[in-house]
């Protein structure tokens, strides 16, 4: 009769060996606009990992569907373009009124100190009263392009909700058996669909079994809604960290 012999240790050792072997792998998530030291983080940004195509589900099923995709009119596209550049104008003109605030603001502060016979104090004057007009006509500016800007949105505002009504029906209808595809395909895959949040550094990190996958995510500025849909491969024993920028996000319009 042969006995085995299990060196002391070995069994812990060959048992992290198997769980490293068939464990999973690390993924990071970056989300971030901009570059270098100017990047920012994207916080609070939800981010799937899915062991299929979304996009191929849903441009499967448009096709399938009983009624063709509605197109965004042009008129449309033409109004937010306008609210748009009325949107960049008006917070250009806050941010200008913002710096000559600002710097009134020290002068102000400067002036409470000093002597009003000191020539310091006069020069400073001389100063605060040459940038007062200059304030008062950026106020008047940022004013005006504000009110030029919402009121442009207010009068498309009709035509987007109706636009999001005919969508929004055409969606529910074509739509109606996705949930059921995306267990199909995750079944098929064996794989799982993982999910996590981006911390304040904008970044995430998820164990996943290694596999084909794609990072599903997305981020809502004013006018637009940056969609991530990117394919990645998961290698065991390989972390990954995986990049979420404007450049490889899909820019969609919001009404």
């Amino acid at each position: 009769m042969k006995r085995r012999i299990l060196v002391p240790g070995l069994t812990a050792a060959l048992a992290a060996i198997a769980l490293t072997a068939c464990g999973p792998a690390e993924v990071t998530i970056v989300a971030e606009l901009g570059e270098g030291a100017e990047a920012q983080p994207l916080n609070a940004v939800e981010v799937e990992l899915l062991p299929f195509d979304r996009d191929q589900v849903f441009d499967s099923l448009a096709i399938a569907a009983p009624r063709p995709e509605p197109q965004i009119p042009p008129e449309l596209l033409a109004a937010q373009e306008e609210i748009a550049q009325a949107r960049n104008a008006w917070r250009d003109a806050e941010t200008d009124w913002a710096v000559l605030r600002d710097t009134l603001q020290k002068l102000e502060t400067a002036l409470e100190g000093l002597n009003v016979r000191e020539r310091r104090y006069q020069d400073l004057f001389l100063v605060w009263e040459g940038l007062e007009p200059d304030y008062q006509a950026a106020d008047r500016a940022m004013t005006s392009r504000f009110e030029e800007f919402t009121a442009l949105q207010d009068a498309a505002i009709d035509q987007m909700d109706s636009w999001n009504f005919v969508m929004d029906d055409w969606a529910q209808e074509a739509f109606a058996e996705v949930d059921l595809v995306f267990e199909a395909k995750m079944d098929a895959s064996g794989l799982d669909i993982v999910t996590d949040t981006t911390e304040a550094a904008g970044d995430a990190r998820l164990q996943v079994a290694p596999g084909n996958y794609w990072v599903h995510a997305r981020y809502e500025l004013p006018t637009e809604e940056l969609y991530w849909n990117v394919p990645i491969t998961v290698v065991r024993g390989e972390p990954l960290v995986v990049r979420l920028t404007r450049e490889n996000a899909e820019s969609r319009p919001i009404f």
